[in-house]
Formats: structure tokens, sequence, C-alpha cells
């Protein structure tokens, strides 16, 4: 019975988060601009949005009637769709401003020598650093306050816990729990560890027309989905 209850809870929370457009569209643009270790986007915004959704379930809990908690989810909400709007924006800043792209010739030996050119993409800042390290910082800081506010907004992330108070022991709360727990960092762990090794490959590629269609397309999903968001909120 625990294990079903635990595959139960990872299954409901990875069904809740795959089949949220505004969850894929808050970390897609950051998996795409982050060079390294991008599945660390989805990490972080899978532990963000559970945090979220625990926080607002304990005020439902215990304080409902001293918090306006369904304010709070309102609020959290129109937040929301500001949020993915901003990160569809930064998207379009680093595709257009944020980049350049040069040529410059490679060496390669491969048999015999011979000389080619590619276009890579550096940013302004440094010119010949790939990654940096606190731009990374940032992108982790960025996904988990939005898993945060995604995790406030709605009462009905509240509903997905429910089966866990009709429980008859305290163990098999833990257990569904830690499944969706389990299951809500897996499936946007994954989500952005397919989408990186995507837009990794097309790096090495070098199809820069493909991989800017790509961050195109993330960001204007983003914004889609933000404005979208923004009205059902009103």
């Amino acid at each position: 019975m625990d294990n079903f209850l635990l595959l139960a809870g990872i299954l409901a929370s990875m069904l809740h988060v795959i089949s949220g457009p505004d969850h894929l569209a808050a970390v897609t643009p950051l998996v795409i601009e982050t060079k390294r270790k991008a599945w660390k986007i989805g990490l972080t915004w899978g532990l963000g949005h559970l945090a979220g959704m625990l926080l607002i379930g304990v005020l439902l809990l215990f304080f409902k009637e001293l918090i306006p908690v369904d304010i709070i989810s309102a609020y959290s909400e129109q937040s929301v769709g500001v949020i993915l709007i901003g990160v569809g924006v930064w998207s379009f800043y680093r595709i257009f401003y944020g980049q350049k792209t040069h040529s410059h010739p490679h060496i390669h030996t491969d048999g015999q020598p011979y000389i080619h050119i590619h276009k890579h993409e550096h940013d302004h800042s440094h010119a010949h650093e790939h990654t940096h390290p606190q731009a990374i910082k940032q992108n982790l800081f960025s996904s988990f306050g939005i898993g945060l506010v995604h995790g406030l907004a709605g009462i009905a992330h509240f509903l997905l816990l429910l089966p866990a108070l009709s429980f008859q022991t305290r163990l098999e709360t833990v257990e569904y729990i830690s499944g969706f727990a389990i299951g809500t960092v897996l499936a946007m762990t994954s989500y952005a560890l397919v989408l990186d090794r995507i837009v990794t490959h097309t790096r090495q590629e070098h199809n820069t027309l493909f991989l800017n269609g790509i961050r195109l397309a993330g960001g204007l999903f983003a914004v889609v989905i933000g404005f979208y968001w923004l009205y059902l909120s009103f």
C-alpha cells in the first residue's frame, strides 16, 4: 500500500507539472540561455514550486481565518504573468542585444589538417568565456523564485495534496507527500535535461539559425503564456 501511495504522489505531481504550459514557459528561456548544467534550472524550479505549494497549504490549513490566502494566491497568479513576460523579454534581449556572433578560423586535425570557418556566440562582457558562474547562479536563483511564486499561485495546487488528509496513518501521508515532492522535482528536471541536450547539440553543430529559432520560440512562449495568465487573473 505504501509503495502505491508513493507512486500515486509521483504520478500526480508529474502530470501537474508537465501539463502546465505556464510551468514549461517559465523555465524554457532560462534553460536555453544557461550553457552549462542547465538541468539545475529544472531542479531549482521544482524545489521552489514545491516550497510554494507547501507554504500555501500550511497557510490554508492553519491560518485560513487570519490570513487572506485567496488574496495571496490571486496576487501570485498576477505575479506569475508578469514574471513570465519578463523572462520572455529577457530572452529577446539576449538574442538581439546581449550577444554577438562573429566568424573566425579553426584548425582541426583529423588525418589531414584543414581550416574552415565557424560561428560562435560570445557575451560582450567576456569575449572568450562561454560559461559564467555568476550568470548561472543568477539563473538558478531566478528559477527557484519563479517556482516559488508558481507554487503560491492558485488554491487548486493545494487540492492535489488533499488526498493526504484522508489517509489513516501518518506514514501513508508521508509516503504520498514524499512521492509528490519527488515527482515535482523529477518532472521539471527531466524536461530541462532533454531541452538542454537539444540546445547543446544545436550549438555543437554550429546551427546558429536553428538555435536562435529555439531561443525566439522559448521567449515568445513565455510572453504569450504570461499575458494569458494576466488575462485570467483580472
